[in-house]
């Protein structure tokens, strides 16, 4: 009697695992994915942080930030941009009770915020390049572009995100993907956030005040 047994024999034999039994659901493989993109990221926004202190005194003999930098306008972008934090983390509560108007209410007051932030960004940016400190100016200015610049566009990206998904919720309502879709959504404003505060604590304030 041969008792050789091999090791695909004994797995067809052997009862299917239900860790096995096929594919992870999609939501999970959404979710892992989407917390890699994340943390992707924050490594790509470290990079840039790392660059800006390596470059930050690096003028040229052109101005520095404390030359440049207004404090009254980017205490405003902070207030607005940490506000639609808040102002989104209640869109998320109003999603999980199934409440659309107010839905739609607190996601126009964070899209408000969101652009009123972007706005005064971009104000600050036509100034600099209007009074001769563009990015071409310095390797300071160049990493500070750079750095502010790809928070800009990242928050830019979110705004356009949450008006796709407030059309989504108006055509399918709060179905199961669309509210993973939010979900998604609101740790991408909150990571936005928090890599604001680590920006205008390196950049502005110790700018300013080194």
């Amino acid at each position: 009697m041969n008792v050789a047994v091999t090791l695909e024999e004994v797995r067809q034999a052997a009862p299917p695992n239900a860790a096995e039994a096929g594919p992870a659901p999609k939501r999970i493989v959404v979710g892992f994915g989407f917390w890699i993109f994340l943390l992707s990221d924050i490594v790509m926004f470290a990079a840039l942080f790392a660059t800006y202190a390596v470059l930050v005194h690096a003028t040229a003999g052109g101005p520095t930030g404390a030359q440049l930098f207004s404090q009254r306008s980017v205490a405003i972008e902070t207030v607005c941009l940490l506000f639609s934090s808040y102002t989104c983390g209640l869109m998320s509560l109003a999603v999980d009770s199934r409440r659309r108007d107010l839905t739609y209410l607190l996601a126009i007051v964070t899209f408000a915020l969101g652009a009123t932030f972007l706005a005064l960004e971009l104000r600050e940016f036509a100034g600099m390049i209007a009074a001769g400190a563009g990015p071409q100016r310095s390797a300071f200015l160049s990493a500070f572009f750079a750095l502010v610049g790809c928070h800009g566009l990242h928050v830019t990206a979110g705004l356009v995100w949450l008006a796709v998904m407030m059309a989504q919720v108006a055509v399918m309502g709060f179905r199961a993907n669309v509210q993973r879709r939010l979900l998604c959504f609101a740790l991408f404003w909150h990571a936005l956030d928090i890599i604001w505060v680590w920006l205008f604590t390196v950049v502005y304030l110790m700018g300013v005040h080194p």
